[in-house]
């Protein structure tokens, strides 16, 4: 481990094996290249001087389990990259929750660390900035599409009181951030979203912008660096499945075989059962009828929806791993075998695999392991003692937005998620059963249709920035002109702000009801 200590944009301080790399005149991403290229094996911390004591030296193997982790951590009260990049990019990764572990690529130069490797590996792709932070949010912005895991971590330091001044809004350098991380048509929807929100014209920051190339990495970057995590995530090796269904026994039957031929067997199977139909019984006699290599326990229910089902099955798990499924996939006898060497392997406590419908096309399907912004119900394989005190919010059933907010609530607890893309689900997304009912929703009488639904809304409301939210909006009023009937610009603008306002009355509804 190599730590570098800097002050006004400038090393200070290295290591007593570093002292010969070292160049006053050069900056800081310069100099912690050279090193890289000296010692490649090495894990690289920066450190601002003023917090050389309060270094938490003895968690750095911890936190930098694997060779693709980037992490820092940022004492300002707010970020290099200011909050108004949520006009354009609207993952979870903005929002961060400063208490835990969060994933994010907002890098902060207070400290932080990245291996060698990585840096050898972005050298010839990425430009060495003079502005320290500004390289190290190039970094984490384009690597954590790509592979990198990057998180902003308080355990970093021993104590976290200490507040450094904040950043100054530097509009031009947005303008730049945005050129060349994101597509271009972003930049003139950061101009209009300034125009309309916060009453600023930023037209020298929009046409510098042009100024400035496009930035990216190779697909397969970081493909040679073999992940091999220090961290212990497996200790008892055992797992639960969770199944919520309704009117798919066939399916749910070939789903049940599918793990009977597992070569890692699940422990227990929980299966919620729903059907509204009034004094009706269970259709699956055969949980009874055959023998399982695994206990089965069944629950049946008169009231439908996914997120109880499934709130109802959390409460059932007993092992240390739970399989979070849907009642129509298919998996190969190898899935759960092959899934724990993933988790193994990445040191990662919630993955969720990739999942597709027979005739998605192949060259469409994502080929690579990265954080994943969302979280899938019906695809996930999760640490028990991490959800044991959450639920699915009941706000969002019959609706849409239940997968983003439950791994919301898992991120703001600390616990990261990995998107593996092998080994694979077939999701044949079956029929629904004959007696399944449409969900009459709340809103359905209005005169004035909310728009967007309201458990989008809500979902936008509960996880993302005020900006975030502002540049939802803005996109919306032009997807939606396409494909509602009314022509007239001024008509249709004042027609959506109704529907605008009306879903977020039912989606504050929803919240305090619920």
């Amino acid at each position: 481990m190599i730590i570098v200590y800097h002050q006004n944009n400038k090393i200070v301080k290295v290591g007593a094996k570093t002292k010969n790399v070292f160049s006053e005149n050069k900056s800081i991403a310069e100099n912690l290249i050279e090193i890289a290229e000296r010692f490649p094996q090495d894990l690289i911390i920066w450190c601002h001087i003023s917090l050389e004591s309060n270094l938490n030296v003895e968690k750095i193997d911890e936190i930098f389990h694997q060779e693709k982790i980037m992490a820092s951590y940022n004492l300002s009260p707010n970020s290099f990259i200011s909050d108004t990049i949520g006009y354009v990019d609207s993952s979870p990764f903005l929002k961060i929750n400063k208490e835990v572990s969060y994933p994010t690529w907002r890098m902060s130069s207070n400290v932080g660390g990245i291996h060698a490797s990585i840096l050898l590996l972005l050298k010839n792709q990425i430009k060495v900035d003079a502005d320290f932070d500004y390289f190290l949010n190039s970094i984490a912005r384009l690597g954590i599409s790509k592979g990198l895991l990057c998180y902003s971590v308080p355990k970093l330091l021993k104590d976290c009181s200490q507040i450094f001044p904040k950043y100054k809004e530097n509009k031009s350098l947005l303008f730049r951030f945005v050129k060349q991380h994101y597509k271009t048509r972003w930049i003139f929807l950061l101009f209009l979203d300034l125009f309309l929100y916060k009453r600023t014209l930023a037209v020298f920051p929009f046409l510098m912008s042009f100024f400035y190339k496009k930035r990216g990495l190779k697909i397969d970057t970081f493909h040679e660096i073999e992940t091999e995590s220090k961290n212990k995530v497996i200790e008892e090796g055992t797992l639960d499945v969770i199944i919520p269904t309704i009117g798919r026994k066939k399916y749910l039957y070939d789903t049940l075989i599918d793990l009977s031929l597992q070569t890692f067997l699940p422990a227990n199977i929980v299966i919620v059962e729903q059907n509204p139909v009034q004094d009706s019984i269970t259709e699956l006699d055969y949980i009874l009828s055959e023998d399982w290599p695994f206990q089965i326990k069944h629950i049946f229910t008169q009231q439908t929806g996914a997120c109880n089902a499934r709130n109802l099955a959390l409460k059932e798990v007993k092992s240390e791993w739970v399989f979070m499924a849907d009642d129509d996939i298919r998996i190969e006898a190898d899935f759960l075998e092959e899934t724990f060497q993933v988790i193994k392997k990445e040191g990662i406590e919630q993955i969720t695999l990739g999942c597709y419908q027979p005739d998605y096309p192949l060259d469409k399907k994502i080929k690579q392991k990265f954080q994943w912004g969302s979280f899938g119900s019906g695809c996930s394989i999760v640490k028990a003692n991490n959800i044991k005190t959450l639920s699915y919010n009941l706000s969002f059933e019959f609706g849409y937005g239940e997968d983003s907010d439950f791994g919301m609530q898992l991120r703001n607890l600390g616990h990261d998620i990995l998107y593996s893309p092998k080994p694979e689900i077939l999701h044949l997304k079956a029929p629904i059963g004959g007696f399944r009912t449409k969900h009459i929703l709340a809103w359905a009488d209005e005169k004035i249709q909310p728009k967007p639904s309201p458990t989008v809304m809500l979902n936008k409301i509960l996880n993302l920035t005020k900006e975030q939210i502002e540049g939802y909006r803005t996109i919306l009023f032009f997807k939606y002109y396409k494909v509602q009937k009314i022509r007239n610009p001024l008509r249709y603008y004042s027609s959506y702000k109704k529907q605008w306002s009306k879903s977020q009355y039912w989606a504050n509804k929803l919240n305090v009801e619920k």
